[in-house]
């Protein structure tokens, strides 16, 4: 291909799957490839393998164009400070356009723009999206839905107690999608050719289902039922407050359930095999594959 690539946020989960499927997948040489990180020490091992490694701090604006210059195309791996993040995010892209990018590939989430989003932290993804439309610059947003792998963070406990508690509303469809279909999705938009792109793409499973069938498929294929609760948000916050959940667990919990409510994750989308050649991985595959830990 000739082009420099650069991923960001390579020394996170995603950052480094994506920059696995670079090389090992998509064959894209050591050289052609710059993984950025706010600790490069954390790569090592990409360095052995020939991948340069640069220092890249988003809350750092000045070292930015610096880090970006000489990259034809950028990875942006949104940064695990939720609630702190947009002034970084748009940071990034403002050095990426003074750098002399030439187009910039974003993992947002999904549909980020509106006012009284329900979901605390849209308006992050959304600011920086702005940002790249306002850049000029070519783009490929990728709008991750939630990952199979959040169920990790919770349905072990509902597995032990047997009862799923969710201030959803009835009928609620969500759209789920692995970490690797994720990954691959933004190794696969960084590589394609592309020339003056303006695109967004929802990256999704093709699966849209209700709480109540995510519990009956973790029941059949796991081994435990699971009766689904539904609560009032105020009586699911008291509920997991006198369990001693954090609170930032109980604000991310609710701000999913009301997104998933407004029905903004409910359609599937056809990005990730049309970007990477493969369907999505399956809800069933997941716990099939996951079943020591999700029933540890």
């Amino acid at each position: 291909m000739g082009e420099k690539l650069m991923v960001t946020g390579a020394a996170g989960k995603l950052g480094r799957s994506v920059v696995k499927h670079l090389l090992d997948e998509f064959g894209v040489a050591p050289s052609s490839l710059v993984a950025g990180t706010r600790e490069p020490s954390k790569l090592a091992d990409l360095a052995a393998r020939g991948v340069e490694v640069k220092a890249v701090d988003f809350s750092k604006p000045e070292t930015l164009v610096p880090a970006f210059t000489g990259i034809d195309r950028l990875l942006i791996v949104s940064t695990d400070a939720i609630g702190n993040r947009l002034a970084g995010h748009k940071a990034a892209v403002a050095a990426a356009k003074d750098a002399g990018v030439k187009g910039i590939v974003y993992t947002s989430a999904p549909n980020p723009h509106g006012a009284n989003h329900p979901l605390f932290f849209a308006g992050e993804h959304a600011g920086t999206e702005t940002a790249i439309f306002d850049s000029g610059l070519p783009y490929r947003i990728l709008r991750n839905h939630w990952y199979h792998e959040n169920l990790f963070m919770s349905l072990p406990a509902i597995l032990k107690q047997g009862t799923w508690y969710t201030s959803e509303t009835p009928g609620t469809r969500v759209t789920r999608v692995a970490h690797e279909d994720c990954a691959r999705a933004a190794a696969a938009a960084l590589t394609l050719a592309w020339s003056d792109d303006k695109a967004i793409y929802d990256i999704t499973s093709d699966e849209a289902l209700t709480t109540e069938e995510v519990a009956s498929l973790a029941s059949r294929i796991l081994g435990k039922p699971i009766d689904v609760v539904r609560l009032s948000p105020d009586s699911l916050a008291s509920g997991m407050k006198a369990a001693g959940v954090p609170d930032f667990v109980i604000q991310l919990t609710l701000s999913m359930d009301a997104t998933n409510s407004a029905g903004l994750l409910s359609g599937t989308s056809k990005a990730v095999e049309e970007l990477t050649g493969r369907k999505p991985r399956t809800l069933a595959s997941f716990f099939e594959d996951n079943k020591v830990a999700l029933t540890a």
